[in-house]
Protein backbone atom coordinates (compact mmCIF):
# COMPACT_ATOMS: atom_id res chain seq x y z
CA UNK A 1 0.00 0.00 0.00
CA UNK A 2 1.61 3.44 -1.00
CA UNK A 3 0.98 5.82 2.26
CA UNK A 4 -1.00 7.03 5.31
CA UNK A 5 -3.71 8.04 3.55
CA UNK A 6 -3.95 5.22 1.23
CA UNK A 7 -3.62 4.64 -2.77
CA UNK A 8 -7.28 5.37 -2.62
CA UNK A 9 -7.17 8.27 -0.51
CA UNK A 10 -5.20 9.67 -2.34
CA UNK A 11 -7.38 8.96 -5.58
CA UNK A 12 -10.13 10.75 -3.60
CA UNK A 13 -8.09 13.45 -3.85
CA UNK A 14 -9.38 16.86 -2.69
CA UNK A 15 -12.50 15.55 -1.53
CA UNK A 16 -11.76 12.67 0.66
CA UNK A 17 -9.93 15.35 3.03
CA UNK A 18 -11.94 18.40 1.85
CA UNK A 19 -8.53 20.41 0.53
CA UNK A 20 -10.06 23.16 -1.28
CA UNK A 21 -7.22 25.10 -1.67
CA UNK A 22 -6.15 24.08 -4.90
CA UNK A 23 -9.55 23.70 -6.49
CA UNK A 24 -9.46 26.94 -8.46
CA UNK A 25 -8.91 26.67 -12.11
CA UNK A 26 -5.17 27.41 -13.10
CA UNK A 27 -4.10 30.96 -14.30
CA UNK A 28 -1.18 30.07 -16.32
CA UNK A 29 0.70 26.37 -17.19
CA UNK A 30 2.47 24.99 -14.12
CA UNK A 31 5.82 25.59 -14.42
CA UNK A 32 8.07 22.20 -16.11
CA UNK A 33 9.24 20.52 -13.41
CA UNK A 34 12.57 20.74 -11.59
CA UNK A 35 15.06 17.80 -11.34
CA UNK A 36 17.55 18.57 -7.86
CA UNK A 37 20.72 18.78 -10.23
CA UNK A 38 24.53 18.96 -9.32
CA UNK A 39 24.11 22.67 -10.95
CA UNK A 40 21.08 23.23 -8.81
CA UNK A 41 22.95 21.80 -5.76
CA UNK A 42 26.16 24.04 -6.51
CA UNK A 43 24.07 27.21 -7.01
CA UNK A 44 21.98 26.51 -3.57
CA UNK A 45 25.64 26.43 -1.90
CA UNK A 46 27.22 29.68 -3.48
CA UNK A 47 23.79 31.35 -1.40
CA UNK A 48 25.08 29.22 1.77
CA UNK A 49 21.34 29.30 3.43
CA UNK A 50 17.93 29.15 3.36
CA UNK A 51 15.21 31.15 5.54
CA UNK A 52 12.58 28.92 6.50
CA UNK A 53 9.29 30.78 8.53
CA UNK A 54 7.48 27.56 10.10
CA UNK A 55 4.37 26.89 12.38
CA UNK A 56 6.02 23.34 12.62
CA UNK A 57 6.88 22.97 16.53
CA UNK A 58 10.05 23.69 16.61
CA UNK A 59 11.85 20.32 17.39
CA UNK A 60 9.81 19.28 14.28
CA UNK A 61 11.50 22.02 12.17
CA UNK A 62 14.74 21.51 14.13
CA UNK A 63 14.65 18.01 12.71
CA UNK A 64 14.10 19.33 9.17
CA UNK A 65 16.70 21.57 9.05
CA UNK A 66 19.57 19.47 10.47
CA UNK A 67 18.35 16.26 7.60
CA UNK A 68 19.05 19.04 5.19
CA UNK A 69 22.58 20.30 6.26
CA UNK A 70 23.78 16.39 6.50
CA UNK A 71 22.46 16.33 2.91
CA UNK A 72 24.09 19.12 1.52
CA UNK A 73 27.19 19.89 3.68
CA UNK A 74 27.87 23.57 3.27
CA UNK A 75 24.43 24.60 3.60
CA UNK A 76 22.10 25.97 6.28
CA UNK A 77 18.42 26.16 7.27
CA UNK A 78 17.43 29.43 9.59
CA UNK A 79 13.99 28.88 10.79
CA UNK A 80 12.00 31.17 12.21
CA UNK A 81 9.49 29.67 14.18
CA UNK A 82 5.64 31.13 15.06
CA UNK A 83 2.37 30.23 14.82
CA UNK A 84 1.04 30.43 11.23
CA UNK A 85 -1.44 33.80 12.04
CA UNK A 86 1.63 35.73 13.45
CA UNK A 87 3.74 34.15 10.75
CA UNK A 88 1.21 35.53 8.06
CA UNK A 89 0.77 39.54 10.23
CA UNK A 90 4.93 39.17 10.01
CA UNK A 91 4.46 38.46 6.51
CA UNK A 92 2.52 41.16 5.09
CA UNK A 93 4.82 43.39 7.87
CA UNK A 94 7.37 43.16 6.02
CA UNK A 95 6.58 43.46 3.06
CA UNK A 96 4.74 46.43 3.58
CA UNK A 97 8.09 47.63 4.78
CA UNK A 98 10.38 46.72 2.17
CA UNK A 99 11.68 43.38 4.06
CA UNK A 100 12.49 40.45 2.34
CA UNK A 101 14.03 38.20 4.65
CA UNK A 102 12.13 35.30 4.03
CA UNK A 103 13.02 32.53 1.55
CA UNK A 104 10.12 29.94 1.79
CA UNK A 105 7.27 29.70 4.02
CA UNK A 106 5.01 26.66 5.69
CA UNK A 107 1.71 27.63 6.98
CA UNK A 108 -0.72 25.62 8.75
CA UNK A 109 -3.91 27.79 7.71
CA UNK A 110 -3.44 27.11 3.92
CA UNK A 111 -5.54 30.00 3.37
CA UNK A 112 -2.53 32.43 3.66
CA UNK A 113 -1.47 30.86 0.38
CA UNK A 114 -4.78 32.09 -1.33
CA UNK A 115 -3.93 35.77 -0.09
CA UNK A 116 0.23 35.35 -0.99
CA UNK A 117 -0.62 34.03 -4.49
CA UNK A 118 -3.71 36.96 -5.00
CA UNK A 119 -0.83 39.25 -4.03
CA UNK A 120 1.75 37.79 -6.48
CA UNK A 121 4.01 37.71 -3.85
CA UNK A 122 4.81 33.50 -4.73
CA UNK A 123 7.23 31.98 -6.87
CA UNK A 124 6.25 28.97 -9.36
CA UNK A 125 8.50 26.20 -8.59
CA UNK A 126 7.67 22.37 -9.18
CA UNK A 127 10.12 19.47 -8.13
CA UNK A 128 9.58 16.16 -10.18
CA UNK A 129 8.37 14.61 -6.74
CA UNK A 130 5.68 17.06 -6.82
CA UNK A 131 4.38 16.54 -10.24
CA UNK A 132 4.29 12.82 -10.40
CA UNK A 133 3.80 11.78 -7.00
CA UNK A 134 1.50 14.59 -5.50
CA UNK A 135 -2.66 14.48 -6.64
CA UNK A 136 -4.03 17.88 -7.66
CA UNK A 137 -5.40 18.30 -4.39
CA UNK A 138 -2.25 18.28 -2.86
CA UNK A 139 -0.56 21.11 -5.03
CA UNK A 140 -1.61 24.38 -6.46
CA UNK A 141 -2.12 23.90 -10.29
CA UNK A 142 -0.09 26.87 -11.23
CA UNK A 143 3.17 25.83 -9.33
CA UNK A 144 3.14 28.12 -6.10
CA UNK A 145 2.79 25.52 -3.49
CA UNK A 146 2.41 21.99 -2.58
CA UNK A 147 0.83 20.27 0.58
CA UNK A 148 4.36 19.36 2.65
CA UNK A 149 2.30 17.75 5.81
CA UNK A 150 -1.32 16.80 6.89
CA UNK A 151 -2.16 16.31 10.37
CA UNK A 152 -5.12 16.42 13.09
CA UNK A 153 -6.33 18.69 15.65
CA UNK A 154 -7.66 16.16 18.03
CA UNK A 155 -8.91 16.20 22.06
CA UNK A 156 -6.56 14.67 24.30
CA UNK A 157 -6.61 13.80 27.97
CA UNK A 158 -3.64 12.79 30.44
CA UNK A 159 -3.70 8.83 31.19
CA UNK A 160 -2.56 9.62 35.21
CA UNK A 161 -5.79 12.13 35.62
CA UNK A 162 -8.68 10.43 33.76
CA UNK A 163 -9.71 6.83 33.12
CA UNK A 164 -9.81 5.58 29.51
CA UNK A 165 -13.91 4.89 30.22
CA UNK A 166 -14.23 8.61 31.92
CA UNK A 167 -12.30 10.34 29.13
CA UNK A 168 -14.24 12.19 26.37
CA UNK A 169 -15.24 10.52 23.53
CA UNK A 170 -16.77 13.99 21.73
CA UNK A 171 -16.44 17.58 21.37
CA UNK A 172 -20.11 17.29 22.94
CA UNK A 173 -18.46 15.66 26.02
CA UNK A 174 -16.40 18.42 26.50
CA UNK A 175 -19.41 20.30 27.72
CA UNK A 176 -19.54 18.07 30.85
CA UNK A 177 -19.42 20.40 34.24
CA UNK A 178 -17.19 18.05 35.07
CA UNK A 179 -14.55 19.23 32.93
CA UNK A 180 -14.89 22.38 33.88
CA UNK A 181 -11.49 24.32 35.22
CA UNK A 182 -9.58 20.72 33.97
CA UNK A 183 -9.26 21.77 29.77
CA UNK A 184 -6.63 23.55 27.87
CA UNK A 185 -6.80 24.87 24.20
CA UNK A 186 -5.32 26.88 21.58
CA UNK A 187 -5.98 29.92 20.17
CA UNK A 188 -7.14 30.62 16.41
CA UNK A 189 -5.51 34.27 16.06
CA UNK A 190 -1.77 33.09 16.83
CA UNK A 191 -2.35 29.49 15.71
CA UNK A 192 -3.07 28.68 12.02
CA UNK A 193 -3.92 24.76 13.39
CA UNK A 194 -6.42 26.35 15.67
CA UNK A 195 -7.79 28.81 13.07
CA UNK A 196 -8.33 26.22 10.64
CA UNK A 197 -9.59 23.60 13.23
CA UNK A 198 -12.14 26.56 14.66
CA UNK A 199 -13.50 27.02 11.48
CA UNK A 200 -14.34 23.40 10.86
CA UNK A 201 -15.89 23.33 14.59
CA UNK A 202 -18.23 26.23 13.52
CA UNK A 203 -19.32 25.11 10.38
CA UNK A 204 -20.13 21.58 11.63
CA UNK A 205 -21.44 22.27 15.50
CA UNK A 206 -22.13 26.11 15.12
CA UNK A 207 -20.94 28.96 17.22
CA UNK A 208 -23.55 27.65 19.82
CA UNK A 209 -20.90 25.13 20.73
CA UNK A 210 -18.04 27.04 21.45
CA UNK A 211 -20.25 29.24 23.66
CA UNK A 212 -21.02 27.05 25.81
CA UNK A 213 -17.38 25.71 25.98
CA UNK A 214 -16.05 29.45 27.08
CA UNK A 215 -18.34 29.15 30.07
CA UNK A 216 -16.22 25.94 31.06
CA UNK A 217 -13.33 27.84 32.49
CA UNK A 218 -10.61 26.60 29.93
CA UNK A 219 -6.73 27.13 29.95
CA UNK A 220 -6.07 29.67 26.95
CA UNK A 221 -2.87 29.27 25.75
CA UNK A 222 -1.28 30.56 22.14
CA UNK A 223 -0.03 27.82 20.04
CA UNK A 224 -1.39 24.76 19.21
CA UNK A 225 1.89 23.22 20.21
CA UNK A 226 1.12 24.43 23.79
CA UNK A 227 -1.62 22.08 24.84
CA UNK A 228 -0.12 18.69 24.17
CA UNK A 229 2.73 20.08 26.53
CA UNK A 230 0.52 21.61 29.46
CA UNK A 231 -1.44 18.16 29.30
CA UNK A 232 1.53 16.09 29.59
CA UNK A 233 3.01 18.19 32.36
CA UNK A 234 -0.62 17.14 34.62
CA UNK A 235 -1.42 21.21 34.24
CA UNK A 236 -4.61 20.13 32.75
CA UNK A 237 -6.39 16.74 32.61
CA UNK A 238 -7.79 17.18 28.90
CA UNK A 239 -6.89 18.86 25.75
CA UNK A 240 -9.93 20.54 23.83
CA UNK A 241 -7.74 21.25 20.61
CA UNK A 242 -4.37 21.44 20.05
CA UNK A 243 -2.42 19.05 17.50
CA UNK A 244 -2.33 15.12 17.41
CA UNK A 245 1.22 14.59 16.19
CA UNK A 246 2.41 16.17 19.67
CA UNK A 247 0.61 13.88 21.54
CA UNK A 248 1.18 10.78 19.57
CA UNK A 249 5.45 11.78 20.18
CA UNK A 250 4.69 12.51 23.58
CA UNK A 251 3.11 9.40 24.15
CA UNK A 252 5.85 7.53 22.03
CA UNK A 253 7.76 8.88 24.76
CA UNK A 254 6.44 7.40 27.42
CA UNK A 255 4.10 10.55 28.67
CA UNK A 256 0.60 9.69 30.07
CA UNK A 257 -1.06 11.70 27.50
CA UNK A 258 -3.26 9.57 24.73
CA UNK A 259 -5.10 10.93 21.94
CA UNK A 260 -8.96 10.89 20.88
CA UNK A 261 -11.00 11.55 17.55
CA UNK A 262 -14.07 12.90 18.44
CA UNK A 263 -17.07 11.12 17.07
CA UNK A 264 -18.42 14.10 15.23
CA UNK A 265 -15.38 14.53 13.40
CA UNK A 266 -11.50 15.28 13.25
CA UNK A 267 -10.62 18.70 12.28
CA UNK A 268 -7.97 18.24 9.71
CA UNK A 269 -4.90 20.29 9.14
CA UNK A 270 -3.10 20.79 5.92
CA UNK A 271 0.57 22.56 6.00
CA UNK A 272 1.61 23.79 2.08
CA UNK A 273 4.60 25.44 1.32
CA UNK A 274 5.95 27.73 -1.13
CA UNK A 275 8.94 30.08 -1.99
CA UNK A 276 8.08 33.74 -2.11
CA UNK A 277 8.97 35.92 -5.34
CA UNK A 278 11.58 37.91 -3.50
CA UNK A 279 13.56 35.63 -1.49
CA UNK A 280 16.96 36.48 -1.00
CA UNK A 281 17.98 32.94 -1.51
CA UNK A 282 16.38 31.85 -4.48
CA UNK A 283 18.41 28.73 -5.49
CA UNK A 284 18.68 27.50 -1.64
CA UNK A 285 15.19 27.71 -1.36
CA UNK A 286 14.32 25.63 -4.53
CA UNK A 287 16.89 23.07 -3.08
CA UNK A 288 14.85 23.00 -0.09
CA UNK A 289 11.52 22.91 -1.51
CA UNK A 290 12.42 20.18 -4.10
CA UNK A 291 14.07 17.79 -0.92
CA UNK A 292 10.99 18.46 1.27
CA UNK A 293 8.55 17.00 -1.02
CA UNK A 294 10.99 13.92 -1.69
CA UNK A 295 10.08 10.12 -0.67
CA UNK A 296 13.05 10.55 1.28
CA UNK A 297 12.05 13.81 3.19
CA UNK A 298 8.33 12.92 3.19
CA UNK A 299 9.04 9.55 4.65
CA UNK A 300 11.69 10.88 7.34
CA UNK A 301 8.81 13.61 8.18
CA UNK A 302 5.92 10.28 8.51
CA UNK A 303 8.17 8.63 10.66
CA UNK A 304 9.78 11.06 13.34
CA UNK A 305 6.90 13.31 13.27
CA UNK A 306 4.38 11.54 13.82
CA UNK A 307 2.23 13.28 10.62
CA UNK A 308 0.68 12.01 7.15
CA UNK A 309 1.95 12.49 4.13
CA UNK A 310 0.54 13.54 0.61
CA UNK A 311 3.29 11.74 -1.58
CA UNK A 312 1.83 8.60 -2.81
CA UNK A 313 4.99 6.57 -2.51
CA UNK A 314 5.10 6.68 1.40
CA UNK A 315 5.17 4.30 3.63
CA UNK A 316 2.79 3.96 6.62
CA UNK A 317 4.58 3.83 10.04
CA UNK A 318 4.09 0.39 11.77
CA UNK A 319 1.70 1.15 14.39
CA UNK A 320 0.52 4.81 13.70
CA UNK A 321 -3.22 4.71 13.00
CA UNK A 322 -4.21 5.70 9.41
CA UNK A 323 -5.97 8.52 8.70
CA UNK A 324 -8.41 6.36 6.45
CA UNK A 325 -9.49 4.81 9.99
CA UNK A 326 -10.47 8.19 11.48
CA UNK A 327 -14.17 9.87 10.77
CA UNK A 328 -12.55 13.57 9.39
CA UNK A 329 -14.10 17.12 8.94
CA UNK A 330 -13.09 18.28 6.14
CA UNK A 331 -10.86 21.43 5.58
CA UNK A 332 -11.87 24.25 3.43
CA UNK A 333 -8.94 27.01 2.71
CA UNK A 334 -11.21 29.62 0.62
CA UNK A 335 -13.84 28.99 3.67
CA UNK A 336 -11.27 29.63 6.36
CA UNK A 337 -9.94 32.69 4.76
CA UNK A 338 -13.64 34.60 4.17
CA UNK A 339 -13.92 33.96 7.86
CA UNK A 340 -10.83 34.53 9.39
CA UNK A 341 -11.39 37.87 10.71
CA UNK A 342 -14.69 36.88 12.66
CA UNK A 343 -13.51 33.92 13.99
CA UNK A 344 -10.76 36.17 15.89
CA UNK A 345 -13.24 38.95 16.51
CA UNK A 346 -16.18 36.00 18.24
CA UNK A 347 -13.56 34.05 19.55
CA UNK A 348 -11.92 36.56 21.43
CA UNK A 349 -15.09 37.78 22.91
CA UNK A 350 -16.16 34.43 23.77
CA UNK A 351 -13.03 33.59 25.78
CA UNK A 352 -12.09 36.76 26.19
CA UNK A 353 -8.63 37.00 25.85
Amino acid sequence: MPNDLTRRDLIKGSAALGLTLFAAPARAAAPEPVAITPQLIEAARKEGKVVFYSSMDLPVGEKLGKAFEAKYPGMAVQIERSGSERLFQRVAQEFGSGIRAADIINSSDASHFITWKRDNWLAPFVSEDIAQHFLPGFRDPDGMSATSRIYLSSIAYNTSLVKPEDAPKSFADLLDPKWAGKMVKGHPAYSGTIMTATFQIVRELGWEYLEKLSKQRVMQVQSSTDPPKKLSLGERAVMADGNEYGVVLLKEAGQPVEPVYPTEGTPTIAGPTGIFASAPHPNAARLFQAWLHTRETQQFFTDYTAQYSAHAQVQSKPGRRKISDIKLMKEDAAGVEKMAEEIKTRYAKLFRV
